[in-house]
């Protein structure tokens, strides 16, 4: 296949920064499509640049020429195929993060079982996000779903791309004293003032909730590994479509080597056992009697997800009352953040990923400035922290 020629604004090409869109004109976030295919590439382009403050700067159909491109040209972010000739994009992704650590990486895969195993491996490796795109050239052009998909990662992931340039990471606000009254946490740079909640005093929660977005297998495998054997449940929401779930899931099991499994409809809850909300179902929970039972929901997306968090937090208050303890990891948009104050001002426990370890500070950001957390950590502390709540009622 062939791919484009390196471009720049000062080249007298029309790009997006040109038609505004939201973005600063004079520096739109600048993009590299890597897909074999001549004209997945094509179409991607126009819609990342059709939708404002973006710029393809250049195309490539391998890995190999995908890297040649970035060490000729400024880039923001990279759209990355799985499958391709010379050098696919599992195996030229280490090599863009080790060599250009600023560049934010998204892979870009059909949904297959495979390239979602794949597209979990590449999270692993260093990948920020992925989009699950159309099989086909046909499908793509008709795909609204997909483009808001990709169009809103770009731009979460540009922008972050280009506060790393030249910064140096900043200490995280943390609570060490919310037991004695609302903290103030120092606030980094592009953060307000955060007011911290205290503890409830005598806590000992009957299930723990996960929600996450953008960044956050990575986060999740993180978290859930140091948290450990606990003797109640875990609920987790990460946006992902169906396939991704269950796939997930079985990483997840793996990781921590505990029981987690992509929930059921009907299910009976039971201790111990880790849940992963299925792609396309927002996942609930019911008291009936004295047991927990899942609910695979169908209803609307919620903060334009489904899976969403909100739904879920908002149930398993219902189911538990004031006894959740739930933690807000990184991920685009505030999902999550009014389902956290509602687990709060019923007495429970909630925790937010800090600015400098998540990938995207949105939900947890939302979560933190709603005045919902007690406590904003470290992505590598969260997990010990939930843990000695679950096990002793405080961190």
């Amino acid at each position: 296949m062939i791919e484009s020629a390196p471009h720049s604004a000062a080249s007298g090409s029309t790009t997006s920064a040109s038609r505004g869109g939201g973005q600063d004109s004079g520096d739109p976030i600048r993009v590299l499509v890597v897909d074999d295919a001549l004209v997945i590439r094509g179409l991607i382009g126009r819609m990342l640049e059709s939708a404002g403050g973006i710029e393809v700067v250049s195309t490539a159909a391998d890995g190999r020429r995908a890297l040649d491109l970035l060490d000729r040209n400024v880039v923001d972010v990279v759209v990355l195929d799985v499958e391709m000739p010379v050098m696919d994009g599992l195996e030229a992704l280490p090599q863009i993060v080790a060599k250009h650590p600023r560049v934010q990486v998204v892979m870009a895969s059909t949904l297959t079982q495979r390239n979602a195993e794949i597209s979990l491996k590449a999270m692993e490796l260093g990948a920020a996000d992925y989009v699950a795109k159309p099989s086909s050239s046909t499908e793509l052009r008709s795909a609204d779903d997909f483009k808001h998909d990709l169009v809103a990662k770009v731009r979460a992931l540009g922008r972050v791309a280009k506060r790393r340039v030249g910064r140096a990471s900043t200490p995280a606000p943390q609570n060490q004293g919310g037991a004695q009254g609302g903290v103030r946490a120092a606030a980094q740079p592009s953060t307000r003032e955060i007011t911290l909640r205290r503890f409830p005093a005598a806590f000992r929660p009957h299930c723990i909730a996960v929600g996450s977005s953008t960044g956050g297998p990575q986060a999740l495998f993180t978290v859930l590994k140091d948290v450990g054997a606990v003797d109640v449940p875990i609920f987790i929401t990460q946006h992902m479509p169906a396939t991704f779930t269950r796939i997930l899931a079985e990483h997840i099991a793996r990781a921590t080597g505990r029981d987690c499994t992509e929930a059921r409809d009907g299910e009976t809850v039971r201790p111990g056992h880790l849940y992963v909300a299925a792609g396309g179902k927002h996942m609930l929970i019911e008291a009936k009697g004295a047991s927990k039972i899942l609910r695979l929901d169908d209803g609307p997306p919620e903060n334009f997800c489904k899976p969403a968090v909100d739904p879920m937090l908002r149930s398993l208050v219902k189911a538990y009352g004031g006894k959740v303890l739930c933690a807000i990891l990184t991920g685009m948009g505030a999902d999550g953040s009014k389902g956290a104050e509602f687990v709060a001002d019923s007495g429970g426990v909630v925790l937010a990923q800090d600015e400098a370890s998540s990938v995207v500070w949105g939900m947890p950001g939302a979560t933190a400035h709603r005045g919902a957390a007690m406590q904003v950590l470290p992505v590598g502390t969260i997990g010990k922290s939930l843990r000695q709540v679950a096990v002793g009622g405080r961190p």
